[in-house]
């Protein structure tokens, strides 16, 4: 893992989150540095979805605050939270599977051709966008899409999930959210996924990975935030703890005293 950063490049405090009468979030906190894998776990109703939807623009939280790089923010839409780097790959990917990879990875983001032919017709400048997709690829290490051109359909799960990493990774972001990128993949492929976070993680990047599979967790994760009823319950290190210690403490059987917690990165 690279040197964190003294001020946490994406930070939560206090956040609290209600549907009606169900408190999905309850004075959340969470603190992600620059170049770690943050993996955050935790049971089914835990609030996890929410506090990452809080951070990727498609929930506004009720109370709290929410900081990138020290700056107090207010994500009204996921567009507002990319403009501050912070891009999330949802479960469902959200690839157009009719289009090529180039056209998925500019989804959003379309170029168009100088002059009258882009601002008057606006007539999309393809060959620019798949040379600079290539090369976003290329530069992501992402060896397993060759042809550039391929409809989005043809491809495995695993290369459809690497086609919304990179959508996510190529646009100057400085936070990538995943949220069960293997959840629908065999193993090989689940592998491939888990050497593309670390790779995202050596070129500096922050991820924060949302899963239930504990193995891989324990894989890549440089921390781990444990969510329990709305809360942070602990912040743990695969060294530090087990697998088993993990569950116990998402079940309440184990509580960590914060000074054991490993609150902020080992340098």
């Amino acid at each position: 893992m690279t040197t964190a950063t003294a001020t946490p490049i994406l930070q939560g405090r206090d956040l609290v989150k209600t549907f009606g009468r169900v408190v999905a979030l309850d004075g959340a906190n969470l603190e992600l540095y620059q170049g770690e894998v943050l993996a955050v776990v935790g049971d089914n109703g835990a609030g996890k979805s929410s506090l990452i939807k809080c951070f990727s623009g498609a929930h506004t939280p009720d109370a709290g605050e929410m900081h990138v790089m020290g700056e107090k923010v207010e994500f009204k839409s996921t567009n507002e939270a990319r403009r501050h780097g912070v891009e999330t790959v949802f479960q469902t990917l959200a690839v157009a599977p009719a289009l090529d990879i180039s056209s998925n990875l500019y989804l959003g983001r379309e170029k168009r051709k100088p002059g009258l032919l882009g601002t008057v017709f606006r007539t999309l400048d393809k060959k620019r966008m798949r040379q600079e997709s290539a090369q976003h690829l290329k530069d992501l290490g992402i060896s397993t899409l060759q042809n550039i051109t391929q409809a989005v359909e043809t491809l495995s799960g695993g290369q459809r999930q690497a086609v919304a990493v990179a959508r996510a990774a190529a646009f100057g972001s400085q936070v990538i959210i995943l949220d069960e990128p293997t959840a629908a993949l065999g193993v090989n492929e689940s592998a491939r996924v888990l050497k593309m976070i670390q790779d995202l993680r050596d070129r500096g990047l922050s991820v924060i990975l949302i899963s239930h599979n504990m193995p891989q967790v324990f894989e890549v994760a440089d921390r781990i935030h444990v969510a329990r009823l709305g809360k942070r319950a602990a912040v743990v290190t695969p060294q530090s703890h087990s697998m088993n210690d993990v569950v116990a403490i998402m079940t309440g059987a184990m509580k960590v005293p914060e000074e054991e917690q490993q609150l902020t990165p080992v340098r």
